[in-house]
């Protein structure tokens, strides 16, 4: 094999020519002037501009590692202590009646209660978060989780 012998790896593309002279005359294949006829980036995608309104999901910044469910409201079973008799019910609905907790975005709040303090009534408690402390001496009192 000699080097006039060798042949290409890929077939020789031509290239466009533009304006006069060559195969394409005059507007060279482009047909029009203004932008359309001009070398570059073209008109513009028109989902590009749509998607470009779109705001941007960015993080949560220095509260990135704050939790996004609201805390439950803490209460102490001295709280209980005082306002309930003995043989009551103990629920979100009726702690928000007897003022122990309030609405939060018009929502009752989830309730977690603590053994902080002392209890001597038999209570029954349904729908709330209990420590293990406080049901210790709810179970101790006589009372009952539900």
């Amino acid at each position: 094999m000699q080097i006039h012998n060798v042949k290409r790896k890929t077939a020789n593309t031509k290239r466009m020519i533009v304006a006069r002279g060559g195969k394409r005359g005059k507007t060279a294949g482009r047909g029009t002037k203004g932008q359309k006829a001009r070398s570059g980036h073209k008109i513009r995608p028109e989902i590009r501009d749509l998607i470009k309104r779109i705001p941007k999901l960015r993080g949560r910044g220095k509260n990135s590692n704050l939790s996004i469910y609201n805390k439950p409201v803490a209460l102490s079973i001295e709280a209980l202590e005082l306002i309930y008799k003995t043989g009551d019910t103990v629920s979100r609905a009726t702690l928000a009646q007897n003022g122990l907790i309030s609405m939060q975005d018009g929502k009752l709040p989830e309730v977690k209660i603590l053994g902080d303090g002392k209890l001597t009534k038999k209570l029954t408690v349904k729908g709330l978060v209990v420590s293990a402390s406080a049901k210790e001496k709810i179970e101790k009192a006589g009372g009952a989780i539900s």
